[in-house]
């Protein structure tokens, strides 16, 4: 289905307003405004100040190159193309490389026009005005992203949630009909969450953090324990009354993996649990040996877990 965006829209707008702007004040080469707005409006406010600022910087460059270039040598291509060879690595030793194209077009002005005056000098500055203030108004409203962000969250809390719930299942039955959806869901939920995030950073001149960043983040990191107890789960044949415990201990987790709630009680509890372990009996065989075994490295991913996630409140407070 065809679709117009967001940033489309701005782009023709702000073209349109800027080259009807340059236009009824009588410029040159009026046109080239809106050109200038299309080139600078970008998907994030600081991108298009950035953006912007490199593009003025260049065409205020160029001009003078332009002025001196064409007065000394002619107005020829000859002298257009001495000039770019000065001027382009002039741009990019400043990191302004992203104005090339806009100030080209402005120097190529001042060649058909075989001329350098005050009055042709202001007609550019203007242009140079007129189409990147277009664009720095169009970027001034983002649409908040905030409640997109909020449902990504709550998708992997769901599927953090879920996960466990099958882990505990296993451990009980040692057997499940899981699919594992939820574990390719989680993984692209964290790389868009992540995208969206920096994103809105992105968005915000001064703001340099962004508490959903961090969070993805913290996900990400819980995200590869998870992935690590996987292997783990699936290789217990059968089910030992540790197991059982751990389950119980898992089905409580999931109902808690929000990061409003505090994970130093359930940290508290799964020591308490260790030292149960410690005071049962010595595995009967090698196989319960090595069920043990691997339920112990399984509870030890599930401390990691909670103390990334207590690493996050503390940064969060």
């Amino acid at each position: 289905m065809f679709k117009i965006g967001y940033r489309t829209l701005k782009t023709a707008v702000g073209a349109a307003l800027a080259i009807a702007i340059a236009q009824s004040l009588g410029l040159t080469f009026y046109a080239s405004a809106g050109i200038i707005t299309i080139l600078c409006v970008q998907k994030t406010r600081r991108r298009s100040v950035q953006i912007s600022w490199q593009r003025f910087l260049a065409c205020m460059i160029g001009m003078a190159y332009a002025a001196i270039t064409f007065e000394l040598i002619g107005y020829h291509p000859l002298a257009v193309g001495l000039l770019l060879i000065l001027f382009i690595p002039t741009v990019v030793l400043l990191k302004a490389q992203e104005g090339i194209a806009t100030s080209s077009v402005i120097i190529l002005h001042l060649y058909v026009l075989s001329e350098v005056s005050v009055a042709i000098i202001l007609n550019e500055f203007a242009l140079i005005i007129i189409g990147i203030g277009m664009a720095l108004l169009m970027n001034a409203y983002m649409p908040s992203v905030e409640k997109t962000l909020e449902a990504i969250q709550a998708d992997i809390e769901s599927n953090f949630s879920k996960i466990f719930q099958q882990f505990a299942i296993y451990l009980k039955e040692g057997d499940s009909s899981w699919d594992g959806k939820e574990i390719t869901e989680t993984a692209e939920l964290l790389k868009r969450g992540k995208g969206i995030a920096l994103q809105n950073v992105e968005n915000h001149l001064l703001r340099y953090e962004d508490q959903y960043y961090h969070y993805f983040k913290m996900r990400e990191k819980q995200f590869d324990i998870i992935e690590r107890m996987m292997p783990l789960i699936s290789s217990l044949d059968h089910t030992v009354i540790q197991g059982e415990k751990i389950a119980e201990y898992l089905e409580e987790l999931s109902e808690a993996v929000r990061p409003s709630t505090g994970p130093i009680d359930f940290l508290h509890r799964l020591n308490e649990l260790q030292d149960q372990f410690k005071e049962m009996e010595l595995p009967r065989s090698r196989e319960e040996f090595e069920i043990r075994s691997a339920l112990f490295s399984f509870v030890k991913e599930i401390e990691q877990y909670l103390i990334i996630k207590r690493h996050f409140r503390v940064e969060e407070k």
